[in-house]
């Protein structure tokens, strides 16, 4: 394998892990924290997601979210012409509309409770919707990881049939 496929590699195993960690933050929402806040009442609804939203800004969550939009960019720039290249750029199509899933629902849904005074009336404006929209990025960040762990399968099948046509050719020419 030359530099630039190991490199390629490294870029696609580091795309498909920050997918797996951001899809899985997103299935964890919809699959407990919001059903478990659900019986919560309208004041503790409320607090508990303001200071979720507060501490999920830091830089940890943010290399997850943000590297795994450019990882798989980067990764999909390496992988044109390779034989992988198509999941990659599926990947990065679904991830891309999470991203903007996040940017044009869910935080402005979040801005809003945070500005807002009453638990009731807040909780009912935000929560349906914030639950719909979760549900919309968990689906398309796990189409996004399965696709770039296709992406992974696809490109080391390749490389191990080059590499062993490669060592035949070798032995052919002793």
């Amino acid at each position: 394998m030359t530099k630039q496929s190991g490199t390629t590699g490294a870029v696609l195993g580091a795309a498909t892990v920050a997918m797996g960690l951001i899809a899985g933050t997103f299935y964890v929402f919809a699959c407990a924290v919001m059903p478990g806040l659900a019986r919560s009442d309208d004041r503790v609804y409320v607090e508990v997601m303001r200071n979720i939203n507060d501490v999920i800004q830091n830089p940890v969550f943010m290399l997850s979210f943000l590297g795994a939009l450019l990882l798989t960019g980067v990764a999909a720039w390496q992988g044109r012409g390779q034989s992988h290249r198509r999941w990659v750029w599926a990947a990065l199509a679904a991830y891309a509309l999470a991203f903007l899933v996040t940017v044009a629902f869910n935080i402005p849904l979040n801005n809003g409770l945070d500005t807002a005074a009453d638990p009731a009336a807040a909780r009912e404006e935000f929560e349906d919707a914030w639950v719909a929209w979760n549900v919309v990025r968990a689906v398309l960040s796990t189409v996004a990881l399965g696709c770039l762990a296709r992406a992974l399968l696809v490109r080391g099948r390749s490389y191990t049939s080059e590499y062993l046509a490669s060592a035949a050719g070798s032995r052919a020419s002793r």
